[in-house]
């Protein structure tokens, strides 16, 4: 999540009629791909689109010194890469008000902005050959994603994919010598028919202009078929892996039966430069998630995360024939599952098959890419391995792991052999929580943040303490002087059938320890995602209006375990509904909250257990507010992304064959028992969780008498990137709090 801008202004809350639609005067609605828009026509040569290749789209250079308009103090910076020496890193900073591209020195604050434009940066990537950087933007700030790249003096800037209306594409990982960048597309179409598929080639000049290694690779595009779960496994009596696995495609182009509601997604290898046709590695119908994670350094071998989460999947393609030759089940969280030794002969993965937390698994390969035999080359009790990073040379792999939401990392040598040569090396972190690693040439790179300083990248030399980045904000800037954040403290509450929580309790400033407060329940989304102890400005806002904060990590949370992670599956959910009401009576018979005075807040999932909360526990909560949450979870299937749709099937339940599940979990099928004011907000570009989920509510509530509000920003998508917006949300929410709870 994007760091937040100081709060140095005082907006009013801006309040549309839930009839009156999200878009406003002079603004047409956002357009749904494949649903509110006409078909296009088909192609010439008769393929769909969604196996047409990316097209590169030229845009204006970014080139000589750049600045931001508004320098923030308070500014985040992170998602970093380092070019090929080390010396000098790409990141995502908001500076500007909004997450732009930035590069600069990393022991320098020289920085420069190499693209000014309006739509949020999410990605970043320097080419190993330190030629082009590669991002990712969201226009809008919606679900949809274009992949850009660009020079580091900032010329030559283009799109290389997602610049088709109705496309969105997503970065995946640059060929080892920088000559072609993965990127995969999702276009919401049918896929063409199998004989179609096997016969197609890419648009473009012939493939004798690609590099040497890319040669030859250009005629067959089959689909990316599954591989039978018979891979020499880890810690398995019979020394298989016996997982089951969805098959999405096969071969040759033919499909598997799939759930019917996604899109197709396409990987390719582009040329940065343009000079050669895009390489298409993969094809997925119907699908949840592909990406290219890794190539082996000769390109025979290319490494893909696949599949709707909880079902997560690595698969070795080999790309000469585009042949699986292993698929074994990884973990969720960070994309990046892992990557190849130099010599192909070791692949590294970040998995937790057949186990409660993710580990480092070891495959060896044969030279055919088929595993030989399993090892675990690193593991924790009860902590997962969060982020696995291989260094571009393959002699070290840093590993960080979650020890109860704070981060522990670690440096393992691997040798150019890609075996482990020892026990792994300790890093001390100067603050709580990890969240990217990357290597910098003899060094490394980390993003951290932590409960009393916004996002920064630090850089670790060689056996020493990590070192602030110059550009990167001091901790004493964090937030306005006088009022200094506050750090959380854990607490394990209880559920009613006994499984054990958790979660982080911010007292606000100046209350007595026996003194009971006014109190904010607030759920993380996900439902996979984890409460951790890092700043966040609305917590900040709302600690300084009098009103503590209890952030607690119900069933479904991720952190504790895949058992914990799948307990709310089902009618589980049900189960989750009432871990919040069991932590806000935690809190409560803790002596730290109020009974009489506490508030149910979320966002994304945590948005709807908020509306849930409030109609399944009516009496327990004097108002909610309701940040892009789902109100009914048929309607929320009906206008998601595709792709989104087939991963929250298996969280939530099929919309077809699931649906008297779906409707007895949704809060609109509750709504007569709703008590407490509720204010929701909502971004006008959510594809993720359309605004209609909180204009269905609000509706429904006004027409009961309850008062409810609705509070829609503008130029934002499921996430709110934009430091105006999130201050006028912060202070919007904190108002209406302060209102029903008093202080």
């Amino acid at each position: 999540m994007a760091a937040d801008a100081r709060n140095l202004t005082g907006e009013t809350l801006a309040v549309r009629p839930p009839d009156a639609g999200t878009t406003g005067a002079g603004r047409p609605p956002a357009a749904h791909p494949g649903r509110t828009a006409p078909p296009s026509p088909p192609p010439p040569d008769g393929r769909t689109a969604a196996f047409a290749a990316p097209a590169r789209v030229p845009l204006p250079d970014a080139s000589g010194p750049r600045d931001a308009t508004t320098r923030l103090i308070a500014h985040g910076c992170w998602y970093p890469s380092a070019d090929p020496s080390g010396t000098q890193a790409a990141f995502i900073c908001d500076r500007g008000g909004v997450p732009q591209l930035w590069a600069g020195p990393v022991d320098g604050e020289a920085v420069r902005l190499l693209d000014d434009g309006p739509d949020p940066v999410t990605e970043v990537s320097w080419s190993p050959d330190g030629r082009w950087i590669a991002y990712t933007t969201a226009p809008g700030g919606g679900e949809h994603t274009r992949v850009l790249c660009v020079r580091p003096d900032g010329s030559d800037r283009h799109i290389l994919a997602g610049a088709e209306p109705g496309s969105s594409a997503h970065l995946g990982c640059w060929a080892h010598d920088g000559s072609a960048l993965a990127v995969t597309v999702a276009v919401p179409t049918a896929v063409p028919a199998p004989e179609a598929t096997a016969e197609a080639a890419p648009p473009g000049p012939a493939d004798a202009h690609l590099p040497a290694h890319w040669q030859g690779r250009t005629g067959g595009t089959g689909l990316l078929g599954p591989a039978p779960h018979t891979d020499p496994g880890p810690a398995l009596p019979s020394g298989l892996l016996t997982v089951g696995t969805t098959a999405l495609g096969a071969p040759g182009g033919r499909t598997a039966p799939a759930a019917g509601f996604g899109d197709g997604l396409s990987a390719y290898l582009v040329d940065p430069d343009g000079a050669a046709a895009p390489v298409l590695l993969a094809v997925e119908k119907d699908a949840a998630t592909l990406r290219v994670c890794d190539l082996s350094r000769d390109g025979a071998f290319a490494l893909l995360r696949r599949g709707p989460r909880g079902r997560r999947e690595a698969v070795v393609l080999r790309t000469a024939d585009h042949e699986p030759t292993c698929v074994v089940p990884v973990a969720d969280g960070d994309p990046w599952i892992g990557g190849f030794s130099p010599r192909a002969d070791t692949l590294w993965l970040r998995s937790n098959v057949h186990r409660e937390f993710a580990v480092l698994l070891a495959a060896a390969l044969d030279p055919r890419g088929r595993v030989r035999g399993w090892s675990v080359g690193a593991a924790r009790e009860n902590s997962d391995l969060e982020l696995l990073r291989c260094a571009r040379d393959g002699t070290f792999a840093v590993l960080a792991w979650n020890v109860r939401g704070m981060s522990e990392v670690e440096v393992l040598d691997t040798g150019t052999s890609g075996a482990g040569t020892g026990p792994p090396r300790s890093v001390a972190l100067p603050h709580e929580v990890v969240t990217r690693v990357t290597d910098a040439g003899p060094r490394l790179l980390l993003a951290l943040s932590g409960s009393r300083r916004r996002p920064g990248i630090w850089w670790l030399p060689g056996g020493a303490n990590p070192v602030r980045t110059p550009w990167s904000s001091r901790d004493e800037d964090a937030v306005p002087p006088g009022r200094p954040p506050v750090r959380p403290v854990p607490l394990r509450p209880t559920a009613r059938d006994g499984l054990r929580l958790n979660g982080w309790y911010y007292r606000a400033p100046g209350r007595g320890p026996g003194e009971p407060a006014p109190c904010v329940i607030h759920l993380h989304g996900g439902p996979e995602d984890q409460e951790r102890p890092v700043l966040d400005p609305l917590y900040h806002e709302i600690l300084g209006r009098g009103l503590d904060v209890f952030a607690p990590d119900v069933r479904g949370s991720s952190g504790y375990g895949r058992s914990f992670v799948d307990a709310d599956l089902g009618r589980g959910r049900l189960a989750a509904i009432d871990d919040v009401a069991d932590c806000a009576a935690h809190a409560v018979l803790a002596g730290l909250a109020d009974p009489a005075r506490l508030a149910v807040m979320g966002r994304s999932y945590g948005g709807y257990l908020t509306f849930a909360s409030l109609v399944w526990h009516p009496d327990l909560f004097r108002t909610g507010v309701a940040v892009c949450g789902m109100s009914d979870l048929g309607t929320f299937f009906e206008g998601t992304e595709p792709w989104i749709a087939q991963s929250a099937a298996h969280k939530y339940g099929h919309p077809e064959r699931d649906r008297e599940l779906l409707r007895a979990l949704s809060p609109m099928s509750r709504i007569d028992a709703l008590r407490a004011p509720v204010l929701a907000v909502h971004g006008e570009h959510d594809t993720n969780v359309p605004p209609g989920e909180s204009e269905q509510f609000v509706r429904a509530a006004r027409e009961r008498g309850v008062p409810a509000e609705l509070l829609t920003l503008y130029d934002e998508g499921h996430e709110f990137l934009r430091a105006d917006n999130r201050r006028l949300f912060r202070r919007a929410a904190a108002d209406w709090l302060q209102r029903h709870l008093g202080t």
